[in-house]
C-alpha cells in the first residue's frame, strides 16, 4: 500500500513584482555569444537577489534556469565639457544560463 506520491512541477505564477526584478534584456557582442551556449543577460534590480531572478525567470518566460551569476558594475566618474563632473549610473547585471535544449527568444518573447 505504499505508494509514491509524484512530485508535480511547481507553477510559479507572475505577481506584481516579479516584473520589476528584470529591467531590461542586455543586447551586446558579449550577450549574444552567450546566447549561442544557452546563456542570457539582462539588467536587474539593486535590491534582486538570485533566488528573485529565477523565480522571475520562471515565472514570465516559463523555463527552470540552471545557474544565475550576477555582477554589480560601477557607474564611472565622467568629465562633461572639460569643466562638469558627473557619474554613470550603477548597474547590477545578472548572466543566466538555461538548461541544454532550452532557449528563450528574447525579440518574439
Amino acid at each position: 500500500m505504499t505508494e509514491k506520491k509524484e512530485k508535480e512541477a511547481k507553477k510559479v505564477t507572475a505577481t506584481a513584482g516579479t516584473f520589476d526584478v528584470l529591467r531590461k534584456p542586455i543586447i551586446s557582442e558579449k550577450s549574444a555569444k552567450l546566447a549561442e551556449t544557452g546563456g542570457l543577460a539582462f539588467e536587474v534590480d539593486m535590491r534582486a537577489t538570485k533566488k528573485d531572478i529565477a523565480r522571475a525567470i520562471q515565472a514570465i518566460y516559463n523555463v527552470v534556469p540552471k545557474s544565475v551569476n550576477i555582477i554589480v558594475q560601477k557607474g564611472k566618474t565622467k568629465t562633461f565639457r572639460g569643466k562638469f563632473k558627473g557619474t554613470q549610473k550603477t548597474v547590477k547585471k545578472a548572466y543566466i544560463t538555461l538548461k541544454a535544449g532550452e532557449r528563450i527568444e528574447i525579440a518574439t518573447a
